[in-house]
């Protein structure tokens, strides 16, 4: 079996990012072992220094962590940190643009308020 990476990012950030979302969904969770890097190549059918580089990123940001001949596991707080940071990215990449083109269209924050109600729950709706 082999997943399907996209041209958009490199492979190991897209990697980490596979991780990360793991962590996020609480699939991996605090202490848990994520798979080895030979697990990950297989199942990725990439170079080992492609994988590495991926985890060893996680692994710089504190989000995983190594035991010597055991292999590596999540650290604790990492769903915490992962949140905040995509938090934070969250509002870079949409809510100050959003709220830069409210402005140009003179709505209010209450106005977006409201559609911001209203397109959630169709959204619901429709799922």
């Amino acid at each position: 079996m082999s997943y399907q990476f996209n041209d958009k990012d490199p492979i190991y950030i897209q990697i980490k990012k596979r991780l990360e979302d793991q962590i996020v969904n609480q699939e991996l969770t605090e202490n848990d072992q994520i798979p080895s890097t030979t697990e990950m190549v297989n199942f990725y059918q990439v170079n080992h220094i492609t994988v590495s580089k991926g985890v060893n990123l996680l692994v710089d940001e504190g989000i995983i962590y190594k035991k010597r001949g055991i292999g590596m596991f999540v650290a604790e707080g990492a769903r915490e940190k992962l949140l905040e940071k995509r938090r934070g990215d969250f509002i870079d990449r949409y809510i100050v643009p959003m709220l830069k083109e409210a402005d140009k269209l003179d709505i209010d924050t209450e106005e977006l308020k409201e559609m911001i109600k209203a397109a959630k729950e169709s959204d619901i709706d429709s799922s």
